[in-house]
């Protein structure tokens, strides 16, 4: 990935790199390219598309990050928006969750090759929601491209401390997802205190901040596909 591409794909967000974190970038990037030919881990892979559709647009979280936060990245995949934000802010304390192996095993290949420590775990999010270590426990979790919105509040709300936020990544679909939200924030004891929206180059994106007002109830998540079968709305 040449320099030019990346640093104007992160001044698109307004993050302008050290060299070291744009070096972290370019190795994320080769080895991102060079699994993929064996592993199916993104259909996005030339250098404009990484920097901007991965790279950048994951940045676009970090505000909602403070020094030191338990984070966590729900349904990593490649390790997005997880990975970028822990190299744009290696003091935080991420983990990066999926339930296919294959792409965790990338990942353990790559933190150590960018100098970086995350935990990782294989696990639906309906099974770790259940463990003490994991429920209730993170400031912010973060997701890209997992479910639509009253699904994704079930699968990530559980995990989120009280006072802590849920920081979604959608697309222009958002109103329409938010409009049949209103039982799953209700019931999952979350309270959308922000959307922002972003004209880049690459597409229009939101963020929905949905901040943890009490405990989620312990029924939910319910068991594993309970939530995209059968929806709160």
């Amino acid at each position: 990935m040449k320099d030019d591409v990346l640093l104007a794909a992160l001044s698109e967000v307004g993050f302008a790199p050290t060299a070291e974190q744009a070096e972290r970038f370019k190795t994320y990037h080769a080895l991102l390219c060079a699994w993929n030919e064996r592993v199916n881990l993104t259909a996005v892979t030339d250098d404009a598309g990484v920097a901007q559709k991965h790279f950048a647009d994951s940045l676009l979280a970090l505000p909602y990050l403070r020094g030191g936060a338990r984070v966590l990245d729900l349904g990593t995949g490649a390790g997005f928006p997880g990975v970028p934000l822990l190299i744009a802010k290696p003091d935080i304390q991420l983990t990066l969750m999926d339930s296919v192996q294959k792409k965790l095993d990338f990942l353990a290949e790559l933190l150590p090759k960018l100098g970086l420590k995350a935990e990782i775990v294989h696990s639906r999010a309906e099974d770790a929601a259940k463990k003490p270590a994991y429920r209730d426990g993170f400031d912010a979790v973060c997701s890209r491209a997992v479910a639509p919105m009253n699904v994704l509040l079930e699968l990530a709300l559980p995990f989120v401390k009280p006072g802590g936020a849920a920081v979604c990544f959608k697309g222009p679909a958002l109103k329409d997802e938010l409009a049949v939200s209103d039982r799953a924030l209700r019931e999952l004891c979350g309270k959308l205190s922000e959307i922002r929206e972003f004209a880049l180059p690459w597409g229009d994106r939101r963020l929905a901040i949905v901040q943890k007002t009490a405990p989620t109830p312990q029924k939910y998540p319910r068991q594993a596909g309970k939530a995209s079968k059968s929806p709160l709305c």
